[in-house]
């Protein structure tokens, strides 16, 4: 009578400990798993926060888009200037296509915020 009763206690003592185990277990996966999620977020945040800002340095301006126009949701024509000379590239989703090298070259105004809020001030005084 006294060891079926000791050999109850014991399977209840188990159940008891393979409870705990279980609940500390899933607070650990719960913790390991916020924290995951919380890195992640962070790791996106940052990446977006320096494509928005452009911190990335670009080429030695080898390359340079001179001007862009949309001709459509995806088409568009762009002026390129490698060096000294300008192309004319017409650009789909699935190809770029060389439209035009042109013989002279095109100035355009690059027209910055910083620029116009000096002439809009200006204009205030």
């Amino acid at each position: 009578m006294i060891i079926s009763m000791l050999a109850a206690g014991a399977v209840t003592t188990a159940t008891a400990v393979s409870t705990v185990e279980k609940e500390s277990a899933m607070s650990t996966l719960a913790n390991m798993l916020g924290g995951l999620i919380l890195v992640l977020i962070l790791i996106f945040a940052l990446a977006y926060i320096v494509r928005r800002f452009n911190l990335v340095p670009t080429s030695n301006n080898v390359l340079k888009v001179v001007a862009a126009t949309s001709l459509g949701q995806r088409e568009k024509v762009v002026l390129v200037q490698v060096g000294d000379q300008q192309y004319l590239l017409g650009v789909t989703p699935q190809q770029i296509n060389l439209i035009d090298k042109l013989e002279t070259v095109v100035n355009t105004e690059m027209d910055s915020f910083a620029s116009r809020l000096l002439q809009a001030k200006s204009k205030q005084s």
